[in-house]
Formats: structure tokens, sequence, C-alpha cells
């Protein structure tokens, strides 16, 4: 049993250092830059060994930074929330997810941008994606609203990072989706 559970805490150490080095190469140089064998160097081990813990290779890795990211973001919205209300609450959540964004293109990217096998909008979707459509729908109520709302942010968040708005003129585009969403 211990032999076990050893095996398992080093599997797991394994998984982390996999999911660390594709996040830290794709935040360098990007998703195309990040390769099974770029991976397997970065961590040490063979190519065999990355394959045994993601036998779908480089894109079971970004679904599984996706996914990470989802929780990631979930968790953010959920705190930034739950010491407001109302307009107040809408922008707390605008903030972090902008925040979150800004602050991780990388997971961000595998999250919204490369094709990964996560089933968006369907009821049985990842737990880890509806959890994060919940954490929005807290705030502001209907799923319809929920989703021009997340629409509106992931906008918001691509034009950002892209220069094609200014950052300083967030807080005004956010005071904006704030008073349209309120419940």
């Amino acid at each position: 049993m211990i032999g076990q559970q050893a095996q398992e805490s080093r599997n797991a150490a394994r998984r982390r250092s996999i999911l660390a080095a594709a996040r830290e190469r794709a935040d360098r140089a990007g998703w195309a830059a990040v390769t099974t064998r770029h991976l397997a160097e970065a961590i040490g081990f063979s190519q065999p060994v990355l394959y045994g813990h993601f036998p779908g290779g480089k894109s079971e890795i970004m679904l599984a930074v996706a996914l990470e990211g989802f929780v990631d973001l979930a968790q953010r919205c959920r705190s930034a929330a739950s010491s407001a209300t109302g307009t107040r609450a809408v922008a707390a959540v605008a903030h972090s997810y902008l925040d979150f964004a800004a602050a991780h293109p990388a997971v961000y990217e595998a999250m919204f941008r490369q094709p990964i096998s996560a089933r968006f909008a369907e009821e049985d979707n990842e737990s880890e994606l509806r959890d994060a459509f919940d954490a929005l729908a807290d705030v502001i109520g209907d799923p319809i609203s929920t989703e021009v709302f997340w629409g509106a942010l992931h906008g918001l968040g691509l034009l950002e990072r892209a220069g094609r708005m200014r950052l300083e003129d967030r807080e005004k585009r956010v005071d904006e989706l704030s008073v349209r969403f309120a419940s």
C-alpha cells in the first residue's frame, strides 16, 4: 500500500511537471512551440513516460491546462464576487476575469482559442467548464445573459491583449458592463 501511494505521488508530481513545463513554454513562445519532445526534455523524462501520463499527447496536455484554467478562473470569480452585490459584484467578476486573461495568456488561449476536445454549451460538458460558467451565472442570473456577459468579457480580453483597446479605459468599460448586467 505504501509503495502504491508513493508511485501515485510520483505520477501526480510528474503530471504537474509536464503541465507546468507546457504552460511555461506556451507563455514564452506560444502553443506551436510546445512539443512532446521538448516537454520530455524539459522534465527530464523520455517521451514514452510523457505519453504514459498523457496518451493523447499535446492535445490532451492542452485540454488539461485548459481545464485547470477553468478551475482557477471560477475560483477567482467567486472570490471576487463574494464580498459584493449588484453592480459591484459584476464589476469585481469582470475585473477578475480580465486580469486572469491578461496574466495567463497561454492558459487563456488553451481555454478558448486552441482546438481542445472540451464540450462547450452542452448540458453534460466537463464539470470545470460548467463551474466556471456557474461562477458568472451566480452574479448575472439567467443563462442567456450570462453567455452575453461572458462573450463581452472574452471580446474585451482579446481586444485588450491585441492592443486594440486602451487599458486605461478598462474601468469605464467594466462600469458599462456592470450597469447593463447587474441583476
